[in-house]
């Protein structure tokens, strides 16, 4: 089952001792290219590995926006107050981007010769059920001092604090049906890895996790589902073993299906990442799509059935799609919108470039939208998931702007300055920039390809009264295709120094012009087919 959690998409690095900062590196992509977490693994019993909280603070002082994690933390090394504060601590530090991936030790006789406890299997779990009650009463600053009398951690007056800057999440990374019990009761989220954890054998593992939680008296849905990821994109069958579209196609059936919300890829491949931001893009908007369905569906369902009277001189009161009505349109020209009340995006309505690639007046519209017809929630879905996924588009535009003028200002700054922190300081700002526009570039024209492959042609076989439309928009993609280009071409100059910013900021205004246009022209046309027709 889907249990409706926000999708989250991020990377597991190997701390290399040999290989820091190439670590912090690559945990920096994995934010300019757009994805939301880092994690490492903790194993302090091992010197080829940099120690993961500390590789976590200098991760997070690098970076702005995405969360860190261990994944998982050795318990047994750590002690449950003095961890609690340190993930407390970092989360201030932070601005609230640090959650606790916490495991129950694992190799338990590297443990013991590292002078931590000697346990059995069953005594770790029982001294980690222990260690999140002691965590999460160091977390609460209500209270007084802290008193727990178990067989494993005794704390006796321990003081409360410091609060977390926001609800750390603690995830269980479990594969054996007591961790999973223990997950379902108590923690905020499940973390196994697809080579331990197949997804054959998910429905089983979740259906421990949802009883437990349910016999605590718990929803099910408390506990976020994330899944540490191995694959190879040149593979051949098999779970995430082929190219990006066979990754997005396995990721939205097991959101949908086995409630999997947060993927992790294991990779030091800056390249792998690249790819997997692009994979999370789609993914997020096939889910999108598919939850708008299910929940107009479910609407539908849920509304009491009202018989049609037909009186004389009146229209039905529901075309279903196969009505064979008079196709309707989101033409901007039509008159009344009925009950349509998806409603699109205007233009900007001043142009930022001198620039004037194609001629707007020229635009074919469609047939004029039925005033008289009446649209479900299901049908209006998805024209507004088109608009969702617009607005995505343009609010990262909007950043790539902000971007450049930041990086405008910051050259000024520098003026006529030679240093080598300057220098250093400025190059950095521009690669920064570069990958941002890269990995946007390469998300509009994921987009772009998608619609020319998969919905442009059933919209052409469902309608043809559309195809001059349809055949306009896809001209239209291969024009902003030579002006993506045309940013890409101004930020290599950027970096390489033989071009200016001045150069980079007129590529971007022009994108800004014919994107935003060809968006708003796009939404006018195609939502009310969308919901007519349901091609989408």
């Amino acid at each position: 089952m889907d249990y409706g959690h926000e999708l989250v998409f991020g990377t597991f690095l190997t701390p290399a001792v040999e290989n820091a900062e190439r670590v912090i590196g690559l945990a920096q992509l994995t934010e300019q290219v757009g994805l939301d977490l880092v994690t490492v693994q903790d194993h302090p019993y091992q010197p080829r590995l940099l120690d993961a909280w500390t590789l976590l603070s200098v991760i997070a002082a690098h970076t702005q926006t995405v969360s860190v994690s261990t994944n998982v933390a050795n318990l047994p090394l750590r002690h449950p107050i003095v961890l609690a504060r340190s993930v407390a601590t970092l989360d201030r530090i932070s601005g609230g981007r640090v959650e606790l991936g916490l495991g129950a030790g694992g190799f338990l006789e590297a443990v013991a010769a590292n002078a931590g406890p000697t346990l059995t299997a069953g005594e770790s779990i029982a001294a980690l059920e222990e260690a999140i009650a002691i965590i999460r009463e160091v977390w609460t600053p209500e209270g007084g001092g802290i008193r727990l009398a178990g067989k494993h951690y005794t704390v006796a007056g321990a003081k409360r604090g410091p609060s977390p800057a926001h609800d750390v999440e603690i995830w269980l990374g479990a594969y054996k049906p007591r961790m999973l019990a223990l997950t379902g009761r108590l923690a905020d989220g499940w973390l196994p890895s697809s080579g331990y954890a197949p997804p054959e054998e998910l429905p089983a593992l979740n259906k421990i996790i949802d009883d437990a939680a349910v016999e605590a008296g718990r929803d099910p849905s408390a506990v976020r589902r994330l899944y540490n990821l191995s694959g190879n994109f040149n593979g051949r069958g098999g779970f995430l073993q082929g190219p990006e579209e066979q990754w997005v196609e396995q990721l939205v059936e097991l959101t949908l299906t086995e409630g999997m919300s947060t993927y992790i890829l294991g990779s030091d491949n800056p390249e792998d990442i690249h790819r997997f931001a692009d994979i999370a893009t789609a993914v997020r908007e096939s889910v999108a799509a598919a939850r708008a369905t299910a929940t107009a569906t479910a609407t539908v369902q849920s509304t009491p059935a009202i018989d049609s009277v037909s009186t004389p001189g009146s229209s039905a009161s529901i075309a279903p799609e196969s009505s064979g009505a008079t196709a309707p349109s989101s033409g901007a020209a039509a008159g009344g919108r009925g009950n349509f009340s998806v409603v699109p995006t205007p233009p900007p309505a001043t142009k930022r470039s001198t620039e004037q690639l194609w001629d707007e007046s020229a635009r074919p519209t469609g047939p004029a939208l039925d005033p008289s017809r009446v649209y479900s929630p299901q049908q209006l879905a998805s024209g507004e998931h088109l608009i969702q996924v617009h607005d995505h588009l343009r609010a990262e535009l909007e950043q790539i702007r902000d971007l450049v003028e930041q990086v405008a200002a910051g050259s000024m700054d520098v003026g006529q300055a030679r240093s080598h922190i300057n220098t250093m300081t400025m190059r950095q700002n521009n690669w920064t920039l570069g990958v941002y526009c890269e990995s946007y570039c390469r998300t509009v024209t994921a987009h772009h390809s998608l619609e020319d492959s998969a919905l442009f042609p059933r919209l052409r076989r469902a309608d043809p009264t559309l195809t001059p439309v349809v055949d306009r928009l896809q001209e239209e993609h291969l024009v902003i295709h030579d002006v993506l280009e045309g940013v890409d071409k101004a930020l290599v100059a950027l970096v390489d120094g033989s071009g200016t910013i001045d150069t980079l900021r007129a590529a971007v205004d022009l994108l800004d012009d014919v994107l935003l246009s060809h968006l708003s022209y796009e939404e006018r046309e195609l939502v009310e087919p969308l919901a007519r027709l349901g091609v989408m």
